[in-house]
């Protein structure tokens, strides 16, 4: 699904069940999927997603001062940097598997603060909450506000380059992709909004691609490459074409090189590109049947 750093962390956004456990602060592609009786219904657009940790003092103390205080989240589920505040959550690991030097708050699935700050790293993560965790000694004015009676809430922001946010906000979960292809029956002819890499677009790679006709069916669609007898891949201009002989009105090149696999019912349908066969990847979409069928 989408891509990962080499130690398992996403690069772009990603949000499970609810859940933002990855943030982008540039536009990439992306999918939001929802679902309600109607069935499973898919939202693409080149999107940011951003945080924000909201402080509330319910002391009466607090009359006279601000009454709520917003202080930008840094990063989720990610590397913690000096300076910065970051935020885990349970996706991420048991614990914040970070160094001393940091300081670190633990908040409940109620949005209190449980304990903190602790200056000993590695802070366990609780089921439901998330850990806070800022890369230097003394906390910044904003965090110092964080005791036993103050109220956090994370609110989450996205800001889509087409469309409303209407749409990701009823979205249960967003995988991000790099390269939106066509939205809406228009193809998407410029990604230098997308900030890829260096021939990422021009050369061609193995693929992989999600994306859904004008009757809402979805497609998932994978593309080998880096194997000359078999396949060479597809450069993201040949993959939009191949999603129009497909019929699709909306697509979005997803994680590929070595991370294209289609399994399916115990089998790899495809052929993986790397030597040692499928890799191991960060995440994945799951498609189940409906109960009883």
């Amino acid at each position: 699904a989408g891509s990962f750093l080499p130690h398992g962390d996403p690069a772009g956004v990603l949000m499970i069940d609810g859940r933002l456990v990855s943030d982008t602060r540039w536009p990439r592609g992306a999918v939001g999927i929802s679902r309600d009786k109607d069935g499973v219904k898919l939202a693409f657009a080149r999107l940011r997603a951003t945080a924000a940790l909201v402080l509330q003092n319910t002391t009466p103390a607090a009359k006279g001062g601000p009454a709520t205080v917003a202080v930008p989240i840094d990063g989720i589920d990610t590397t913690r940097l000096r300076g910065q505040l970051m935020l885990f959550t349970p996706s991420y690991h048991a614990d914040t598997d970070t160094a001393k030097g940091g300081l670190e708050w633990v908040i409940d699935r109620r949005g209190r603060m449980v304990s903190g700050p602790h200056p000993g790293g590695k802070t366990k993560i609780p089921r439901g909450g998330f850990v806070l965790s800022f890369g230097g000694e003394v906390a910044p004015e904003p965090l110092r506000l964080l005791g036993r009676n103050t109220r956090v809430r994370l609110d989450v922001s996205y800001d889509p380059v087409e469309g409303e946010p209407k749409s990701w906000l009823l979205a249960q979960d967003i995988v991000g992709g790099a390269g939106l292809l066509i939205r809406d029956g228009q193809d998407v002819e410029d990604w230098s909004i997308e900030r890829f890499n260096q021939g990422f677009a021009e050369n061609r790679h193995p693929r992989t691609m999600i994306g859904t006709s004008a009757d809402n069916t979805i497609w998932l669609v994978t593309v080998d490459g880096r194997q000359p007898e078999q396949s060479v891949g597809m450069t993201l201009v040949e993959l939009r074409a191949l999603a129009r002989r497909l019929g699709l009105v909306n697509a979005l090149n997803l994680d590929g090189g070595g991370s294209t696999t289609m399994w399916v019912q115990g089998q790899v349908l495809n052929k993986p590109s790397d030597a040692t066969g499928p890799r191991r990847v960060s995440d994945a979409l799951l498609v189940y049947g409906a109960p009883g069928k």
